[in-house]
């Protein structure tokens, strides 16, 4: 079960519903996938696929943790030199062509066009104004892409080596975001096509996936001292807060 923005429950303020998955439609190379239930993977438009993604499922690890998070309200830290998230993104993957490759990759997209500050006296976040000028938009290629579906397909992917950062000038390949804004993790899994004249199947070569349990609001510093807690409490290289060394 996943929480979706604008219940009115939790920390934050209500938001329209973010879509479980995102699709573009197109040709069909090959039989059209039905939109049938699954994980996170249904969604309209599925049946423009290509036939080697359109099948593409992908569940969230540690999805209870997520959730444990979410009803606070998570925070992640960004810094100048880059930050690891925790939880760690980490998907499980299904319904790949075992012999093709793929591209596995992140992006992150801004939930709303608000800047918010946290107001301890209630403990929730209110909006402080407009959002700061977007970020310069990055991409977190998977290191181990390309690689065949049946890899992918063998263990949990994570993307622990994923760093945020609020430097708009980085030149470390670290995703940029804005402090006190709120973000939506995407996962992407792009298939790698042999064809030519591949550039004409972009659109159909790709099928995205995003799980509301993930947003989060970017800090400086946390904000709210039961995420804290709660980061101390279930973070294995938590060490690092009580040593006074910030990065594990």
């Amino acid at each position: 079960c996943s929480h979706i923005w604008g219940t009115g429950s939790g920390p934050f303020p209500p938001a329209p519903p973010h879509p479980s998955a995102a699709f573009l439609g197109g040709p069909d190379e090959g039989p059209p996938c039905s939109t049938g239930p699954g994980w996170a993977g249904e969604g309209p438009g599925a049946s423009g696929k290509n036939r080697r993604v359109c099948h593409a499922a992908a569940r969230l690890e540690m999805g209870s943790l997520w959730e444990e998070f979410n009803r606070l309200g998570t925070e992640m830290i960004v810094t100048k030199a880059g930050r690891r998230m925790f939880p760690t993104f980490q998907v499980k993957l299904s319904g790949l062509d075992p012999l093709a490759d793929y591209v596995l990759l992140m992006d992150f997209v801004p939930l709303d066009d608000k800047r918010y500050r946290y107001a301890f006296h209630s403990s929730s976040w209110l909006a402080a104004g407009r959002a700061d000028p977007a970020a310069p938009g990055r991409v977190h290629f998977h290191p181990d892409s390309p690689a065949k579906g049946a890899q992918w397909m063998r263990q949990i992917v994570s993307f622990d080596k994923l760093k945020l950062t609020n430097n708009l000038l980085d030149d470390n390949g670290h995703i940029i975001l804005n402090s006190m804004h709120r973000y939506q993790p995407r996962f992407h899994v792009v298939f790698v096509d042999p064809r030519q004249d591949s550039e004409r199947f972009a659109h159909q070569n790709f099928k995205s996936f995003s799980f509301p349990e993930t947003q989060f609001m970017a800090v400086t510093a946390y904000q709210n001292h039961r995420i804290t807690q709660l980061k101390i409490a279930s973070n294995p290289f938590a060490k690092g807060f009580r040593d006074g060394d910030p990065e594990p």
